[in-house]
């Protein structure tokens, strides 16, 4: 299979839609820091870590929907880096299963590419 590595952080949900495209879970997974948090769905507890992101994506993974993902704020410094997108998620007919304005915390991997480490779809989770 392919090996997709986002160079920039507004490339991870480009990477994470062809691996999704792909069936590969794993190379879903490897878009995420092992660290990372994924504040989906907002009503539930964050899933955590690679397990977690696993979890976040499996229900997609037979489906394949293409996610939409245009990011307007991209604030790099270092090796972290915010993010702000409109997104959406498009079933092969068509449909959108669910959409939204997303924010996320990503950081450099080890491979050298980027990685979600906090990733909140609908925005940061209320106190």
């Amino acid at each position: 299979m392919t090996q997709y590595i986002a160079r920039q952080p507004r490339e991870i949900a480009d990477c994470v839609n062809a691996y999704l495209q792909e069936g590969d879970l794993e190379g879903i997974t490897s878009l995420f820091h092992p660290d990372c948090k994924i504040f989906f769905p907002p009503d539930q507890p964050p899933n955590v870590g690679i397990e977690g992101a696993r979890a976040a994506f499996a229900g997609f993974i037979d489906i394949k929907p293409v996610i939409k993902s245009e990011v307007f704020s991209e604030v790099i410094i270092g090796d972290i880096a915010l993010l702000k997108a409109n997104w959406q998620v498009v079933t092969p007919d068509g449909n959108i299963m669910a959409e939204g304005q997303s924010t996320e915390v990503a950081k450099r991997l080890d491979n050298g590419g980027w990685g979600y480490l906090i990733d909140c779809p609908n925005g940061p989770p209320r106190l």
